[in-house]
């Protein structure tokens, strides 16, 4: 394998790589970071998940020097929100060891703050092309002297439409730059932009020349499902055997957001990102999904293309993609950094014409998805599921914390546990009105023998009951 420090980058940042368990360097940084380092334009063509923000980042990173000017230096362009956040956060380590600093710039959040960094004398900057366009169109993004120019996933801009937008920004930085344009796929319309904006630029590939071919080191999985038990199959899935961090797309917002809401009720830890959230909500759950802290996460394909997280075990397409480039790019979520992966499909009757097309362009050979059901035997042969397992997580019942104290022990519970206390929690039993609930007589004692905090009340045979009191539930609606 080969090292960083193999291909001459620099001792801090060779550090700053290491602290974090990245020593070898895969294909597309071999490739990029010998000829980004002196200056070279390329265009490289790779999908996320090969690793190139890196051979882009050091590069840029490196070139600027330990210590560089104040203002903007470096400009890489993304096309989303949650992209430019994955960004900025892994340029931002490479410069822990310098006086760089970086700063992400995109819609969604305040001004404020992006404004604040500007002025600080930020030297990196990582954005969306509208927050960008905006601020420089207010003078307060100067590009002037942004010799360091990034444009990555160019196919996908080009998607969401960025053309123009682009095309404003290079008007903004200096003629005479270092730039690299990273693209998964290299349509018309990315190589007119090469030739416009760079100078003869090397062209590195560093994916298979077909990028139809599906990676081997994903299993795929097809199934003709239900809708009515998509939840229960998928519940199931995510008790396998092996199974990590797990990616599920769904079609729509409100499907994603339904999902999520489902599985935590069964006892899962999910979250979801998608285009109702807000951006605060969308990071936060982000950021929980890559701490491990969740271990499901539920996304729309828009944003999608923030995740990059390379110990995703599992896929699951809750609804079929509408074509085999999306469906590449959601199963390669999974199997990153030489991982294996699980990608899973359901095909809806109704869209098994989407599948036959998806089918023949990835030439899968499995023209009909298999049907299943939560209750089929293959499905739990197919992903490792332990026999009898049920869509919903057993937790253990509230009430067991509420045995443990018949002889009077404390317990976490909250209201069964003061009842149990009330047993053994007072002496006698007679007058005795100890501390807040402690000296509850039993809900039966109708017997009259021991009243509470002042009688109780009064049946047809004269008996009375002593009150229960109720202020372990909150104060009276008469308390002062």
């Amino acid at each position: 394998m080969t090292t960083f420090a193999d291909l001459g980058v620099d001792q801090d940042i060779v550090d700053a790589l290491a602290e974090r368990g990245i020593v070898d360097a895969f294909p597309i940084q071999e490739q990029t970071i010998p000829l980004g380092l002196p200056g070279q334009d390329i265009i490289g063509q790779a999908k996320t998940g090969t690793g190139k923000t890196f051979g882009f980042g050091i590069p840029v990173v490196q070139r600027l020097g330990l210590d560089p000017e104040h203002g903007v230096k470096a400009l890489i362009v993304v096309p989303t929100r949650e992209l430019a956040v994955q960004v900025y956060e892994d340029i931002d380590m490479l410069t822990k060891n310098r006086s760089t600093s970086v700063v992400a710039i995109y819609g969604g959040k305040a001004y404020e703050g992006q404004i604040e960094q500007l002025k600080a004398g930020a030297q990196i900057v990582v954005g969306t092309p509208g927050r960008l366009i905006d601020l420089a169109g207010q003078r307060l993004l100067d590009l002037s002297n942004a010799t360091e120019v990034v444009l990555d996933e160019a196919d996908k801009m080009l998607d969401l439409g960025f053309l123009p937008d682009i095309e404003k920004i290079f008007q903004r930085v200096p003629a005479v730059r270092h730039t690299q344009l990273f693209s998964a796929t290299m349509p018309g319309q990315i190589v007119t932009l090469a030739r416009r904006f760079m100078s003869n630029p090397i062209h590195i590939r560093a994916t298979d020349p077909d990028e139809g071919l599906t990676q081997a080191n994903i299993r795929h999985l097809v199934y003709r499902a239900h809708s009515l038990d998509k939840d229960e199959v998928i519940a199931r899935i995510l008790q396998a055997e092996g199974r990590g961090k797990s990616v599920i797309f769904t079609r729509t917002k409100r499907a994603a957001q339904k999902l999520v809401d489902e599985l935590q009720d069964r006892g899962f830890s999910a979250v979801a990102v998608h285009g109702d959230m807000s951006q605060e909500a969308r990071e936060r759950s982000m950021a929980a999904f890559k701490a491990g802290k969740k271990d499901v996460l539920i996304a729309t394909d828009v944003a999608a293309r923030g995740i990059d997280v390379d110990d995703v075990t599992h896929v699951i397409n809750h609804t079929i993609p509408d074509d085999e480039k999306t469906y590449l790019h959601r199963a390669g979520r999974t199997g990153r950094a030489g991982r294996t992966g699980i990608a899973v499909t359901f095909v809806d009757w109704d869209d098994l014409h989407k599948w036959a097309l998806i089918n023949r362009a990835l030439e899968f050979g499995q023209p009909e998805p298999t049907e299943t059901y939560s209750s089929s035997p293959h499905l739990y042969t197919d992903l490792d599921i332990p026999a009898g397992t049920k869509g919903r997580i057993v937790t253990a019942p509230r009430t067991e914390t509420v045995s443990t104290v018949e002889g009077g022990a404390s317990s976490t519970g909250r209201s069964g546990s003061r009842r149990r206390r009330s047993r053994g929690g007072s002496s006698g039993g007679s007058g005795a009105n100890t501390s807040h609930g402690s000296s509850e007589t039993p809900p039966r004692a109708a017997d009259g023998a021991g009243t509470h905090d002042g009688g109780g009340a009064e049946h047809r045979d004269g008996t009375t009951t002593p009150r229960r009191r109720r202020r372990r539930r909150g104060p009276r609606p008469d308390a002062a």
